[in-house]
Protein backbone atom coordinates (compact mmCIF):
# COMPACT_ATOMS: atom_id res chain seq x y z
CA UNK A 1 0.00 0.00 0.00
CA UNK A 2 3.01 2.44 0.99
CA UNK A 3 4.87 1.46 -2.45
CA UNK A 4 1.13 2.68 -4.30
CA UNK A 5 0.39 5.63 -2.30
CA UNK A 6 4.17 7.00 -2.94
CA UNK A 7 3.48 6.12 -6.57
CA UNK A 8 0.91 8.53 -6.72
CA UNK A 9 2.89 11.05 -4.70
CA UNK A 10 5.32 10.91 -6.98
CA UNK A 11 2.85 11.03 -10.62
CA UNK A 12 1.27 13.96 -8.74
CA UNK A 13 4.59 15.64 -7.84
CA UNK A 14 5.54 15.36 -11.54
CA UNK A 15 1.93 16.47 -12.92
CA UNK A 16 2.61 19.81 -11.04
CA UNK A 17 6.03 20.55 -12.52
CA UNK A 18 8.83 22.67 -11.92
CA UNK A 19 8.93 26.19 -11.94
CA UNK A 20 12.38 26.26 -12.01
CA UNK A 21 12.83 24.67 -15.23
CA UNK A 22 11.66 27.91 -16.69
CA UNK A 23 14.65 30.13 -15.42
CA UNK A 24 16.25 29.89 -18.95
CA UNK A 25 13.93 31.48 -20.36
CA UNK A 26 13.70 34.02 -17.91
CA UNK A 27 17.55 34.27 -17.84
CA UNK A 28 16.95 35.33 -21.86
CA UNK A 29 14.38 37.66 -21.91
CA UNK A 30 16.19 39.78 -18.66
CA UNK A 31 19.79 39.78 -21.10
CA UNK A 32 18.16 40.43 -23.93
CA UNK A 33 15.87 42.97 -23.01
CA UNK A 34 18.02 44.26 -20.04
CA UNK A 35 21.22 44.74 -22.23
CA UNK A 36 19.02 46.91 -25.00
CA UNK A 37 17.11 48.99 -22.56
CA UNK A 38 20.42 49.70 -20.75
CA UNK A 39 22.61 50.42 -24.02
CA UNK A 40 19.62 52.26 -26.26
CA UNK A 41 20.61 49.65 -28.77
CA UNK A 42 19.26 46.46 -29.40
CA UNK A 43 21.61 44.98 -31.43
CA UNK A 44 24.55 45.57 -28.53
CA UNK A 45 23.29 41.72 -27.71
CA UNK A 46 22.77 39.43 -30.61
CA UNK A 47 19.28 37.17 -30.22
CA UNK A 48 21.98 34.10 -30.63
CA UNK A 49 24.26 34.69 -27.72
CA UNK A 50 21.48 35.47 -25.42
CA UNK A 51 20.14 31.78 -26.18
CA UNK A 52 23.04 30.32 -26.25
CA UNK A 53 23.41 31.82 -22.40
CA UNK A 54 20.23 30.45 -22.13
CA UNK A 55 21.17 27.16 -22.98
CA UNK A 56 24.28 26.99 -20.83
CA UNK A 57 21.85 28.13 -17.51
CA UNK A 58 19.35 25.05 -19.10
CA UNK A 59 22.51 22.71 -18.92
CA UNK A 60 23.65 23.81 -15.59
CA UNK A 61 20.43 22.75 -13.96
CA UNK A 62 19.21 19.27 -12.77
CA UNK A 63 22.23 17.51 -11.82
CA UNK A 64 20.38 14.65 -11.04
CA UNK A 65 20.24 14.21 -15.34
CA UNK A 66 23.37 13.15 -16.63
CA UNK A 67 25.10 15.04 -19.42
CA UNK A 68 24.60 12.30 -21.90
CA UNK A 69 20.91 11.99 -21.22
CA UNK A 70 20.93 15.86 -21.36
CA UNK A 71 22.35 15.77 -25.24
CA UNK A 72 19.64 13.12 -26.06
CA UNK A 73 17.15 15.39 -24.72
CA UNK A 74 18.18 17.95 -27.22
CA UNK A 75 18.94 15.91 -30.15
CA UNK A 76 15.39 14.88 -30.20
CA UNK A 77 14.28 17.69 -29.86
CA UNK A 78 16.04 19.46 -32.74
CA UNK A 79 14.82 16.66 -34.71
CA UNK A 80 11.13 16.77 -33.91
CA UNK A 81 9.03 17.47 -37.40
CA UNK A 82 7.89 21.06 -36.88
CA UNK A 83 11.22 22.26 -36.13
CA UNK A 84 13.18 20.75 -39.28
CA UNK A 85 10.35 21.92 -41.51
CA UNK A 86 10.70 25.37 -40.18
CA UNK A 87 14.52 25.45 -40.77
CA UNK A 88 14.11 23.97 -44.12
CA UNK A 89 11.55 26.42 -44.91
CA UNK A 90 14.39 29.30 -43.45
CA UNK A 91 16.81 28.13 -45.99
CA UNK A 92 14.49 27.74 -48.84
CA UNK A 93 13.17 31.20 -48.20
CA UNK A 94 16.59 32.57 -48.15
CA UNK A 95 16.90 31.21 -51.65
CA UNK A 96 13.94 32.65 -53.30
CA UNK A 97 14.90 35.89 -51.36
CA UNK A 98 18.43 36.22 -52.75
CA UNK A 99 17.47 34.88 -56.63
CA UNK A 100 14.58 37.24 -56.46
CA UNK A 101 16.45 40.12 -55.53
CA UNK A 102 19.18 39.60 -57.88
CA UNK A 103 16.91 39.34 -60.61
CA UNK A 104 15.31 42.98 -60.50
CA UNK A 105 12.14 41.14 -59.27
CA UNK A 106 12.20 43.59 -55.73
CA UNK A 107 11.78 46.92 -57.37
CA UNK A 108 9.31 46.12 -59.77
CA UNK A 109 7.07 44.31 -58.11
CA UNK A 110 7.20 47.97 -56.03
CA UNK A 111 6.92 50.02 -58.71
CA UNK A 112 4.55 48.24 -60.13
CA UNK A 113 1.95 48.19 -56.98
CA UNK A 114 2.95 51.73 -56.85
CA UNK A 115 1.97 52.21 -60.05
CA UNK A 116 -1.60 51.05 -59.13
CA UNK A 117 -2.42 52.01 -55.67
CA UNK A 118 -1.81 55.40 -53.74
CA UNK A 119 1.31 55.67 -51.17
CA UNK A 120 -1.33 55.97 -48.53
CA UNK A 121 -2.92 53.02 -49.07
CA UNK A 122 0.62 50.75 -50.02
CA UNK A 123 0.92 49.69 -46.63
CA UNK A 124 -2.84 48.47 -46.27
CA UNK A 125 -2.47 46.37 -49.46
CA UNK A 126 1.06 44.89 -48.10
CA UNK A 127 -1.22 43.33 -45.38
CA UNK A 128 -3.75 42.13 -47.70
CA UNK A 129 -1.75 40.25 -49.92
CA UNK A 130 -0.18 38.96 -46.96
CA UNK A 131 -3.80 37.83 -45.32
CA UNK A 132 -4.07 36.07 -48.91
CA UNK A 133 -0.45 34.32 -49.14
CA UNK A 134 -0.73 32.97 -45.61
CA UNK A 135 -4.26 31.93 -45.37
CA UNK A 136 -3.76 30.22 -48.93
CA UNK A 137 0.02 28.85 -48.22
CA UNK A 138 -1.15 28.02 -44.79
CA UNK A 139 2.73 29.14 -43.60
CA UNK A 140 3.23 32.78 -41.61
CA UNK A 141 7.05 31.90 -42.45
CA UNK A 142 6.90 31.29 -46.19
CA UNK A 143 4.36 34.57 -46.32
CA UNK A 144 7.06 36.79 -44.68
CA UNK A 145 10.10 35.35 -46.69
CA UNK A 146 8.07 36.31 -49.88
CA UNK A 147 6.34 39.45 -48.63
CA UNK A 148 9.23 41.28 -46.64
CA UNK A 149 11.67 42.41 -49.56
CA UNK A 150 8.89 44.41 -51.02
CA UNK A 151 7.85 45.59 -47.34
CA UNK A 152 11.26 47.01 -47.63
CA UNK A 153 11.00 48.02 -51.20
CA UNK A 154 7.96 50.02 -50.59
CA UNK A 155 9.25 51.54 -47.78
CA UNK A 156 12.15 53.14 -49.78
CA UNK A 157 9.96 54.59 -52.71
CA UNK A 158 7.00 55.55 -50.23
CA UNK A 159 9.27 56.89 -47.22
CA UNK A 160 6.81 55.26 -44.79
CA UNK A 161 8.87 53.59 -41.69
CA UNK A 162 9.94 50.48 -43.00
CA UNK A 163 9.06 49.06 -39.40
CA UNK A 164 5.64 50.16 -40.28
CA UNK A 165 5.58 48.01 -43.74
CA UNK A 166 7.39 45.36 -42.07
CA UNK A 167 4.84 44.82 -39.07
CA UNK A 168 2.20 45.37 -41.80
CA UNK A 169 3.23 42.01 -43.52
CA UNK A 170 4.21 40.33 -40.27
CA UNK A 171 0.22 41.17 -39.06
CA UNK A 172 -0.85 39.93 -42.35
CA UNK A 173 1.40 36.04 -42.33
CA UNK A 174 -0.49 35.74 -38.71
CA UNK A 175 -3.95 35.92 -40.58
CA UNK A 176 -3.36 33.18 -42.54
CA UNK A 177 -1.56 31.19 -39.81
CA UNK A 178 -4.31 31.34 -37.36
CA UNK A 179 -7.10 30.79 -40.05
CA UNK A 180 -5.92 28.62 -42.90
CA UNK A 181 -7.28 25.32 -43.68
CA UNK A 182 -3.94 23.62 -44.29
CA UNK A 183 -2.08 25.46 -41.94
CA UNK A 184 -0.21 23.09 -39.14
CA UNK A 185 -1.44 25.03 -36.28
CA UNK A 186 -5.15 24.81 -37.45
CA UNK A 187 -4.61 20.53 -37.70
CA UNK A 188 -2.87 20.52 -34.39
CA UNK A 189 -5.78 22.40 -32.92
CA UNK A 190 -8.53 20.31 -34.97
CA UNK A 191 -6.84 16.80 -34.00
CA UNK A 192 -6.19 17.47 -29.84
CA UNK A 193 -9.56 18.59 -29.71
CA UNK A 194 -11.73 16.51 -31.86
CA UNK A 195 -13.54 18.86 -33.96
CA UNK A 196 -14.42 19.40 -38.12
CA UNK A 197 -11.92 21.56 -39.72
CA UNK A 198 -15.04 23.67 -41.18
CA UNK A 199 -16.49 24.25 -37.86
CA UNK A 200 -13.24 25.86 -36.03
CA UNK A 201 -12.93 28.25 -39.50
CA UNK A 202 -16.45 29.14 -38.85
CA UNK A 203 -15.86 29.84 -34.89
CA UNK A 204 -12.21 31.33 -35.75
CA UNK A 205 -13.58 33.81 -38.76
CA UNK A 206 -16.39 35.63 -37.09
CA UNK A 207 -13.61 36.10 -33.92
CA UNK A 208 -10.65 37.78 -36.13
CA UNK A 209 -12.62 39.59 -38.36
CA UNK A 210 -13.30 42.76 -36.47
CA UNK A 211 -9.31 42.78 -35.63
CA UNK A 212 -8.70 42.30 -39.53
CA UNK A 213 -10.70 45.36 -40.38
CA UNK A 214 -9.38 47.48 -37.29
CA UNK A 215 -6.11 46.64 -38.35
CA UNK A 216 -6.87 47.85 -42.12
CA UNK A 217 -7.94 51.24 -40.54
CA UNK A 218 -5.17 51.44 -38.19
CA UNK A 219 -2.44 51.32 -41.27
CA UNK A 220 -4.18 53.74 -43.26
CA UNK A 221 -4.29 56.48 -40.71
CA UNK A 222 -0.55 56.09 -39.92
CA UNK A 223 0.93 55.42 -43.58
CA UNK A 224 -1.85 58.21 -44.25
CA UNK A 225 0.21 60.76 -42.33
CA UNK A 226 3.40 60.17 -43.93
CA UNK A 227 5.04 59.37 -47.29
CA UNK A 228 5.87 60.91 -50.65
CA UNK A 229 3.78 61.25 -53.57
CA UNK A 230 6.34 61.71 -56.34
CA UNK A 231 8.03 58.56 -56.98
CA UNK A 232 9.99 59.48 -60.20
CA UNK A 233 10.09 56.95 -62.82
CA UNK A 234 8.36 53.74 -61.76
CA UNK A 235 9.63 51.73 -64.43
CA UNK A 236 9.18 47.98 -64.34
CA UNK A 237 9.36 44.69 -66.16
CA UNK A 238 6.30 42.71 -65.99
CA UNK A 239 8.83 39.42 -66.59
CA UNK A 240 10.90 40.43 -63.66
CA UNK A 241 7.49 40.39 -61.40
CA UNK A 242 6.06 36.81 -62.35
CA UNK A 243 8.32 35.28 -59.48
CA UNK A 244 6.11 36.75 -57.05
CA UNK A 245 2.62 36.35 -59.13
CA UNK A 246 3.77 32.74 -59.72
CA UNK A 247 4.33 32.14 -55.07
CA UNK A 248 1.06 34.11 -54.94
CA UNK A 249 -0.87 31.91 -57.25
CA UNK A 250 0.70 28.61 -56.13
CA UNK A 251 -0.42 29.89 -52.58
CA UNK A 252 -3.88 30.54 -53.48
CA UNK A 253 -4.41 27.29 -54.98
CA UNK A 254 -2.53 26.04 -52.00
CA UNK A 255 0.47 24.41 -53.27
CA UNK A 256 2.97 23.13 -51.11
CA UNK A 257 5.07 25.69 -49.40
CA UNK A 258 8.48 24.25 -50.80
CA UNK A 259 7.00 23.57 -54.45
CA UNK A 260 5.85 27.21 -54.20
CA UNK A 261 9.11 28.74 -53.08
CA UNK A 262 11.32 26.52 -55.36
CA UNK A 263 9.24 27.12 -58.52
CA UNK A 264 9.84 30.69 -57.65
CA UNK A 265 13.63 30.19 -56.74
CA UNK A 266 13.78 28.58 -60.51
CA UNK A 267 11.48 31.61 -62.74
CA UNK A 268 13.81 34.01 -61.13
CA UNK A 269 17.17 32.60 -62.35
CA UNK A 270 15.70 31.84 -65.52
CA UNK A 271 14.23 35.86 -65.76
CA UNK A 272 17.49 36.91 -64.28
CA UNK A 273 19.34 35.12 -67.02
CA UNK A 274 17.00 35.74 -69.95
CA UNK A 275 17.20 39.45 -68.93
CA UNK A 276 21.08 39.70 -68.17
CA UNK A 277 20.67 40.77 -64.79
CA UNK A 278 21.95 37.39 -63.41
CA UNK A 279 24.90 36.00 -65.24
CA UNK A 280 25.09 32.68 -66.26
CA UNK A 281 27.82 32.10 -63.90
CA UNK A 282 26.31 33.06 -60.85
CA UNK A 283 23.04 31.64 -60.28
CA UNK A 284 24.45 29.63 -58.03
CA UNK A 285 26.21 32.33 -56.01
CA UNK A 286 22.89 34.34 -56.13
CA UNK A 287 20.56 31.55 -53.83
CA UNK A 288 23.79 30.72 -51.99
CA UNK A 289 23.66 34.66 -51.01
CA UNK A 290 20.18 34.68 -49.69
CA UNK A 291 20.49 30.62 -48.43
CA UNK A 292 23.69 32.04 -46.13
CA UNK A 293 21.81 35.20 -44.94
CA UNK A 294 19.07 32.82 -43.28
CA UNK A 295 22.05 30.53 -41.56
CA UNK A 296 21.08 32.93 -38.15
CA UNK A 297 17.95 32.55 -38.03
CA UNK A 298 18.11 28.70 -38.83
CA UNK A 299 21.20 28.10 -36.06
CA UNK A 300 18.66 30.17 -33.24
CA UNK A 301 15.64 28.28 -34.18
CA UNK A 302 17.89 25.14 -33.15
CA UNK A 303 19.41 26.34 -29.99
CA UNK A 304 15.57 27.14 -29.06
CA UNK A 305 14.76 23.87 -29.86
CA UNK A 306 17.43 22.09 -27.70
CA UNK A 307 16.22 25.26 -24.82
CA UNK A 308 12.41 24.12 -24.72
CA UNK A 309 13.76 20.08 -24.92
CA UNK A 310 15.24 20.71 -21.80
CA UNK A 311 12.72 23.26 -20.46
CA UNK A 312 9.76 20.22 -21.21
CA UNK A 313 12.36 17.52 -19.86
CA UNK A 314 12.57 19.42 -16.32
CA UNK A 315 8.72 19.75 -16.00
CA UNK A 316 8.19 23.86 -16.74
CA UNK A 317 5.53 23.03 -19.14
CA UNK A 318 3.93 20.70 -16.92
CA UNK A 319 3.77 23.26 -13.94
CA UNK A 320 2.49 26.60 -16.84
CA UNK A 321 -0.51 23.58 -17.28
CA UNK A 322 -0.94 22.35 -13.25
CA UNK A 323 -1.16 25.90 -12.66
CA UNK A 324 -3.66 27.15 -15.23
CA UNK A 325 -5.48 23.94 -14.98
CA UNK A 326 -5.94 24.48 -10.54
CA UNK A 327 -7.13 28.14 -11.36
CA UNK A 328 -10.09 27.67 -13.78
CA UNK A 329 -13.77 28.11 -12.87
CA UNK A 330 -16.91 27.67 -13.88
CA UNK A 331 -17.55 27.75 -18.17
CA UNK A 332 -15.84 30.84 -19.39
CA UNK A 333 -13.12 30.39 -17.11
CA UNK A 334 -12.29 27.10 -18.68
CA UNK A 335 -11.97 29.42 -21.70
CA UNK A 336 -9.88 31.60 -20.35
CA UNK A 337 -7.67 28.89 -19.00
CA UNK A 338 -7.39 27.58 -22.37
CA UNK A 339 -6.35 30.84 -23.83
CA UNK A 340 -3.86 31.60 -21.49
CA UNK A 341 -2.87 27.83 -21.55
CA UNK A 342 -1.46 28.25 -25.03
CA UNK A 343 -0.29 31.69 -24.70
CA UNK A 344 1.83 31.23 -21.78
CA UNK A 345 3.60 27.60 -23.56
CA UNK A 346 3.61 29.17 -26.54
CA UNK A 347 5.88 31.87 -25.12
CA UNK A 348 8.29 29.07 -23.55
CA UNK A 349 8.63 27.01 -26.64
CA UNK A 350 8.22 30.03 -29.24
CA UNK A 351 6.51 27.67 -31.79
CA UNK A 352 2.63 27.87 -31.87
CA UNK A 353 2.04 24.49 -33.80
CA UNK A 354 4.05 22.85 -31.01
CA UNK A 355 2.63 24.69 -28.00
CA UNK A 356 -0.97 23.94 -29.35
CA UNK A 357 0.49 20.03 -29.62
CA UNK A 358 1.55 19.88 -26.02
CA UNK A 359 -1.57 22.08 -24.47
CA UNK A 360 -4.01 20.20 -26.73
CA UNK A 361 -4.65 17.37 -24.52
CA UNK A 362 -5.03 19.48 -21.68
CA UNK A 363 -7.48 21.91 -22.93
CA UNK A 364 -9.59 18.95 -24.15
CA UNK A 365 -9.81 18.06 -20.68
CA UNK A 366 -10.90 21.43 -19.76
CA UNK A 367 -13.37 21.79 -22.50
CA UNK A 368 -14.95 18.37 -21.65
CA UNK A 369 -15.00 19.65 -17.40
CA UNK A 370 -16.80 22.72 -18.37
CA UNK A 371 -19.18 21.95 -21.15
CA UNK A 372 -16.73 23.48 -23.77
CA UNK A 373 -17.77 22.47 -27.48
CA UNK A 374 -14.53 21.30 -29.39
CA UNK A 375 -15.16 23.88 -32.28
CA UNK A 376 -14.41 27.07 -29.75
CA UNK A 377 -11.57 25.41 -27.61
CA UNK A 378 -9.66 24.50 -30.97
CA UNK A 379 -10.51 27.61 -31.63
CA UNK A 380 -9.08 29.67 -28.66
CA UNK A 381 -6.51 27.30 -28.45
CA UNK A 382 -4.97 28.09 -32.22
CA UNK A 383 -6.04 31.66 -31.78
CA UNK A 384 -3.90 32.71 -28.74
CA UNK A 385 -0.93 30.57 -29.22
CA UNK A 386 -1.12 32.80 -32.67
CA UNK A 387 -1.27 36.03 -30.13
CA UNK A 388 1.46 34.94 -28.57
CA UNK A 389 3.81 33.73 -31.63
CA UNK A 390 2.63 37.30 -33.04
CA UNK A 391 4.21 38.90 -30.62
CA UNK A 392 6.91 37.44 -28.70
CA UNK A 393 10.15 39.36 -29.90
CA UNK A 394 12.59 35.92 -29.98
CA UNK A 395 9.58 33.61 -31.81
CA UNK A 396 10.67 32.82 -35.57
CA UNK A 397 8.34 35.30 -37.27
CA UNK A 398 9.52 38.12 -35.82
CA UNK A 399 13.61 36.91 -36.25
CA UNK A 400 13.01 36.13 -39.99
CA UNK A 401 11.28 39.49 -40.84
CA UNK A 402 13.83 41.40 -38.23
CA UNK A 403 16.53 39.53 -40.26
CA UNK A 404 14.97 40.11 -44.16
CA UNK A 405 14.75 43.98 -43.16
CA UNK A 406 17.80 44.45 -41.04
CA UNK A 407 15.49 45.79 -38.29
CA UNK A 408 15.39 44.69 -34.43
CA UNK A 409 12.12 42.76 -33.69
CA UNK A 410 11.78 45.42 -30.40
CA UNK A 411 11.22 48.11 -33.51
CA UNK A 412 8.55 45.94 -35.34
CA UNK A 413 6.53 45.05 -32.46
CA UNK A 414 4.77 48.69 -32.19
CA UNK A 415 2.57 48.08 -35.39
CA UNK A 416 1.57 44.16 -35.03
CA UNK A 417 -1.59 45.66 -35.05
CA UNK A 418 -3.27 42.18 -35.26
CA UNK A 419 -1.79 39.87 -32.87
CA UNK A 420 -2.65 42.15 -30.36
CA UNK A 421 -6.48 43.08 -31.70
CA UNK A 422 -7.09 39.39 -32.35
CA UNK A 423 -6.10 38.64 -28.59
CA UNK A 424 -8.31 41.30 -27.71
CA UNK A 425 -10.99 40.69 -29.81
CA UNK A 426 -11.41 36.85 -28.12
CA UNK A 427 -11.56 37.98 -25.26
CA UNK A 428 -14.25 39.73 -25.67
CA UNK A 429 -16.21 37.32 -27.94
CA UNK A 430 -14.91 34.94 -24.16
CA UNK A 431 -16.74 37.37 -21.94
CA UNK A 432 -20.02 38.27 -24.23
CA UNK A 433 -21.08 35.76 -26.15
CA UNK A 434 -23.12 32.81 -25.19
CA UNK A 435 -22.07 29.09 -25.05
CA UNK A 436 -22.25 27.06 -27.83
CA UNK A 437 -23.96 23.74 -28.39
CA UNK A 438 -21.75 20.53 -28.27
Amino acid sequence: MMVKENKKENQSENKRGNPGALLPIGVFLVIFIGMGCVTGDFYSMPAIVGFLIALLVAFAQNRKLPYAQKISVITKGIGEENIVTMCLIFLVAGGFSGAVKAAGGVESTVNLGLSILPSNIAVVGLFLIGCFISISMGTSMGTIAAMAPIGVGISDKTGIALPICIGAVVCGAMFGDNLSMISDTTIAAVRTQGCEMKDKFKENFFIVLPAAIITMVLFLVISGTGGKQDFGNLEYDILKVAPYLIVLIGALIGLNVFVVLISGIVLSLAVGVGTGTIPIGDIFKVVGEGVTGMYDITVISLIVACIVALVKAYGGIDYILYVIKRSIRGEKGGEFGIAFLAAAVDACTANNTVAIVMAGPIAKEISEEYNISPRRSASLLDIFASVGQGLIPYGAQLLSAASLSALTPFQIMPYLFYPILMGISAIIFIIFRKGTNR
